[in-house]
């Protein structure tokens, strides 16, 4: 693994031990990079989830990428900081997201994708809506909170505020794939994999994004599990939801497969 800063700040801390560390209070941007053993056919930048109250850094982080690099992807997991933490503002994921933008397209071109889990996945949709020159050929994303977190979208309805009131501000900021919220749309194909019992992130967020996608065109695969628990990343996998790695896979080559050559 190597490490690239994208800010300033003192390095970021990671609490507990292998293959369970979490960053809990980020410092700055950067990225730890896990090159694919094979010649690479593409890239990933990889969002880890927690809540934007921290970063599960190993186990939707580190773990995913390694995953990754058995596909032929280098991967590149995103520590960003987050929003109210140490007076950070609003949207710093976003902000530290565009650095991430911003330096891999200083490296020699390859096809882009965005992989987040939970608050991650979140992430991951807001950088697929990004105008920015690297564009990327799809978004997978996992159980995560990407619109029903929204003040007036919220699922189950009544559920209060998030604290701090910076993170309730991005999630109001980006409700990703609500039909009337155009800024929130994605600009690439969407992979889905949600758990239907899910409490804490109810599979409204899914569908909310699918119905996006029936009156914007939007190309959106989603899969729903009925036995999966929230969190079930590449780890809790009893139930039929163990194929999901298998059919984001297939899914990821269909987009890398599809591109132009030459």
């Amino acid at each position: 693994m190597n490490l690239i800063a994208l800010s300033p700040d003192a390095p970021n801390v990671l609490d507990g031990d292998a293959p369970d560390r979490v960053c809990r209070q980020p410092t700055r941007a950067e990225l730890h990079t896990y090159p694919s053993p094979t010649p690479a056919r593409g890239r990933a930048l990889v969002y880890a989830g927690g809540g934007y109250l921290q970063l599960m850094h190993d186990k939707e982080g580190v773990a995913v990428a390694r995953w990754l690099n058995t596909l032929g992807l280098d991967a590149f997991v995103l520590v960003h900081r987050l929003p109210g933490q140490a007076g950070q503002p609003f949207d710093i994921a976003l902000q530290d997201g565009l650095l991430a933008l911003d330096h891999l397209a200083t490296l020699p071109p390859l096809p882009l994708l965005h992989v987040g889990l939970s608050s991650g996945g979140h992430l991951a949709g807001v950088m697929a809506c990004q105008p920015h020159a690297l564009g990327a050929v799809g978004a997978v994303i996992a159980y995560a909170p990407l619109n029903a977190n929204h003040r007036d979208y919220k699922a189950p309805a009544g559920k209060p505020d998030y604290p701090p009131p910076q993170k309730q501000a991005f999630y109001d900021a980006w409700p990703i794939g609500i039909a009337t919220e155009p800024h929130g749309l994605p600009r690439c194909p969407v992979f889905l994999a949600y758990a239907l019992h899910d409490p804490i992130v109810p599979v409204q967020h899914a569908l909310n994004l699918l119905t996006a996608a029936q009156q914007h065109g939007l190309d959106v695969e989603a899969h729903v599990f009925p036995q999966a628990e929230h969190g079930f990343a590449l780890r809790s996998l009893a139930g039929t939801h163990d194929q999901w790695p298998v059919l984001a896979a297939r899914w990821m080559d269909v987009r890398l497969e599809s591109l132009p050559t030459g």
